[in-house]
């Protein structure tokens, strides 16, 4: 365990050194080339800047108040920056966003036509469909030659999945939108690399305004110096950090605005799909009190989160269902067959539920589990911190299913940093490891079950360390 340092200059000090150090890292990883040519030298990047992250959140905890935000929004700022230096390293989702937006602009529907359809060779470009030389690099996809519109010459893209439509719902299709009305000739991923970087940061000033409220500024940096932040939301550009801001902002609107909240909320679905999750939280202590009037007060407190978020969410879809021709789910269900969630016998999915049942048992185990979590959430609940029933439900969500896109934590992070409850990191932390450091081992499922277990170990070991007995004293601290 680390040492807190006793003064506190010195902690401002070793938290500067090992916010430094952080970005050096982070640098250091994005710029190098190493997820395709030594993955096993960019899971050590990827560990090195966990453990210095963990270093200066840790020693952030002794630095003087008055330093607190602004060395929280300068190393947000930092870490924001890292994830620039280079082009999209580890996925390859930020190319689709980039043809979206391109798809959008010349008037038609995403929804209607896959990438690799002919009835848009039209609005290709070498950056992304390369040809010659380039198509031999292992990050590429095949278009096959009908589908390039031009028999005979071998095509391929920078899109992957590029035979099937897009899964993006429609607020992240008007973002895709709006960079690309906003992007310069030839910028290519820049934009929404940038836009990401800008979008971060706003979420850790969100954060900082409503943790200094309650006095716990410093749980910001959970979110601002995450190397989640620097590696998927800024160089991978996932839109998952438009839908984290959406999400935050609808978590931390005061109680007496909850339609308001609950709008942001839906918003965020309408990006992301996955920040329904936190409704649940939205909803926490909604069990009828024993007094007079205590069902209607719960029925009506439902209907004011449930309604905003569901109109916003409908109203977003409205107008790509008008115009398409084509179902604006897109590829979602055949991205959840791919994924495995529709089959038991996938090794890599519901992992941690396969060590102790039956495969055939863990898909179906899945939603009771979810189903006790959420009961609780909405039965004991605190509404004055809906973030709390929100990282339980998400959190839970993560080690039931134990996905391979570390992306898809950015939202776990962001709720850790509302909540101050940082054993829940190690959950994003095995997604990481899952997705890098399964590609430098020869059983990639293995390493992730490992990962999430350890995760699962450490959010038990959290939650008995709060429990303990009021006067214990742990070994080491002063009575």
């Amino acid at each position: 365990m680390i040492s807190r340092p006793r003064r506190p200059v010195a902690a401002t000090a070793v938290t500067l050194a090992a916010l430094t150090a952080l970005t050096t890292v982070l640098v250091s990883a994005v710029h190098g080339d190493s997820y395709v040519t030594d993955p096993a030298a960019l899971t050590g990047w990827y560990a090195a800047a966990w453990a210095l992250f963990g270093t200066a959140v840790w020693t952030l905890r002794r630095v003087p108040a008055r330093h607190v935000v602004p060395l929280v929004l300068a190393g947000s700022v930092a870490v924001a920056a890292s994830g620039l230096v280079a082009e999209p390293r580890t996925s390859s989702d930020m190319y689709r966003y980039a043809w979206d937006g391109r798809v959008q602009a010349a008037g038609i529907s995403p929804y209607d036509h896959a990438p690799g359809d002919p009835a848009l060779a039209r609005l290709r470009d070498d950056w992304l469909f390369p040809r010659g030389a380039q198509c031999a690099r292992p990050e590429r996809f095949t278009v096959s030659p009908a589908a390039a519109g031009e028999p005979g010459t071998a095509t391929c893209t920078r899109i992957n999945r590029p035979a099937v439509h897009t899964i993006y719902p429609p607020v992240a299709e008007g973002y895709f939108l709006l960079l690309h009305f906003l992007s310069p000739p030839g910028a290519r991923h820049k934009p929404f690399q940038v836009g990401g970087a800008v979008l971060s940061v706003a979420v850790s000033a969100l954060l900082l305004t409503a943790l200094r409220r309650r006095g716990r500024a410093h749980w910001a940096a959970c979110w601002a110096w995450s190397p989640a932040v620097a590696f998927e939301a800024v160089n991978n550009a996932h839109v998952d950090v438009v839908a984290v801001l959406f999400t935050v902002a609808g978590l931390t609107v005061p109680g007496a605005r909850a339609a308001r909240g609950s709008a942001l909320i839906g918003a965020g679905i309408a990006t992301k799909l996955l920040p329904a999750v936190v409704l649940p939280g939205a909803l926490g202590g909604l069990a009828a009190r024993r007094r007079p009037g205590g069902s209607r007060d719960a029925l009506r407190r439902a209907l004011a989160v449930l309604l905003p978020a569901a109109a916003v969410t409908a109203l977003a879809y409205l107008p790509y269902v008008l115009v398409s021709h084509h179902s604006v789910l897109g590829y979602l269900g055949g991205y959840a067959r791919e994924e495995g969630y529709d089959d038991p016998t996938v090794k890599n999915r519901y992992a941690l539920l396969r060590l102790v049942l039956p495969p055939s048992w863990a898909q179906p185990a899945v939603p009771a589990v979810l189903a006790v979590v959420v009961t609780h959430v909405l039965w004991r609940g605190d509404p004055g911190r809906p973030w709390r029933g929100a990282l339980l439900v998400t959190g839970a969500a993560f080690l039931l299913t134990t996905p391979g896109y570390s992306w898809y934590a950015l939202l776990l992070v962001a709720l850790v940093a509302l909540d101050g409850r940082g054993e829940w990191l190690t959950v994003a932390m095995a997604g990481a490891a899952k997705y890098i450091g399964g590609r430098a081992v020869a059983d990639p499922d293995l390493l992730g079950t490992a990962a999430y277990a350890v995760a699962c170990a450490a959010v038990l070991a959290g939650w008995l360390w709060r429990r303990r007995p009021a006067g214990i004293v742990p070994a080491g601290q002063p009575s």
